[in-house]
């Protein structure tokens, strides 16, 4: 068990006594979870493999899941990847820093547990200043997924990793609730065209318009073993089938509106009455005449709904709910990866 401590560090004018704090932990071989725009990560040098098993062991993570590599400039790219692809820097230059993952042939210096054993390294630059801070103060990379229990939701808030982590990790850092609440895009970048492993807070459709044509992973809309198998291994995190799940159980609706509320009616009586179960539903309407045991409003648009959608599959499970039901969106701009992750972590997934 570590001894985890915890700071509070301003996401807007980091305090530079903390943040040196936090990188000597990560200098010296220790595990910090730290807040991005997207969710918090669990950082470790990215050099160090020793540093990086700890990640694994701290998550319950599979070997084979590789990990995001986070750096502080463009100039950083150089030490992670051999690609010196045009393409590459071009998305780099207009989207990072942000919600953008690209996988790339990696350099000799990564090591393959960061990689899940793969040549090919996912690298991202993170638009938060604690964040980016603290890669800097470091003088590293910093390999992190997000900061939870592997398949368990994302963590948005700090309030999350404490749940999960809190005496697996050595500090963590609270800088309030992350900006996007959805993990990062990733784009596989080593292919003639690239290909999108996962959707997220960087609309697919941005990419492509500068870029142009993008080819998407089947798993991305078919979240099962199958699919990947079709495609090869996982390079990018979040390609697992059962993943970012709550411990309750899961049904997804999708269908004309109409077909969609009765549908959700009538699981929501069946299990409530007939089999005595806590019903949670998800709305993105105000008005609605639902009847369950909880009901969380995630706002009317798609950017609202990835930003709570993690956050509330942990506030279900806190009041022990057994079933959580929620209506299928479009699966077009931020509701591509919203959609991704919902269809990741059902247990059911009906179609009116």
């Amino acid at each position: 068990m570590a001894h985890t401590q915890l700071i509070k560090i301003n996401p807007i004018n980091p305090e530079k006594p903390k943040i040196v704090r936090a990188a000597n932990i990560i200098r010296n071989g220790g595990l910090v979870a730290f807040p991005t725009e997207t969710v918090y990560g669990l950082g470790a040098n990215a050099l160090d493999p020793v540093a990086i098993s700890q990640i694994y062991v701290a998550k319950g993570r599979p070997a084979n899941n590789p990990l995001i590599i986070h750096i502080a400039t463009i100039e950083d790219l150089k030490q992670i990847s051999n690609s010196r692809s045009r393409k590459v820097l071009k998305l780099a230059k207009m989207f990072w820093p942000g919600p953008l993952t690209l996988v790339l042939p990696k350099s000799k210096v990564v090591p393959k547990i960061a990689t899940g054993g793969l040549d090919t390294v996912a690298v991202r630059m993170p638009n938060h200043k604690i964040a980016r801070s603290l890669i800097r103060s470091a003088g590293v990379p910093i390999a992190a997924p997000s900061a939870n229990i592997s398949g368990r939701p994302s963590s948005t808030r700090a309030s999350h990793v404490i749940e999960d982590l809190w005496g697996r990790v050595d500090l963590i850092i609270d800088g309030g609730k992350s900006a996007i609440g959805l993990e990062s895009t990733v784009l596989d970048m080593t292919s003639s065209d690239p290909i999108l492993l996962r959707p997220g807070g960087l609309p697919i459709e941005k990419v492509a318009n500068l870029i142009g044509n993008i080819r998407i992973h089947p798993s991305v809309k078919d979240p099962s073993y199958s699919s990947l198998k079709k495609f090869g291994s996982y390079k990018s995190p979040g390609m697992l089938y059962r993943h970012y799940s709550p411990k309750a159980d899961l049904i997804v609706v999708e269908g004309p509106r109409s077909k969609v509320n009765s549908k959700i009616k009538e699981i929501t009586s069946r299990a409530k009455t007939i089999e005595g179960k806590k019903v949670c539903i998800i709305t993105r309407r105000r008005q609605h005449n639902f009847n369950a045991d909880m009901i969380r409003f995630v706002g009317t648009d798609f950017k609202s709904f990835s930003k709570n959608l993690f956050d509330v599959f942990r506030s279900a499970d806190k009041h022990n709910v057994d079933v959580i039901i929620t209506e299928g969106i479009d699966s077009t701009d931020l509701g591509l990866a919203v959609m991704n992750r919902l269809k990741k972590a059902a247990k059911v997934i009906i179609n009116t």
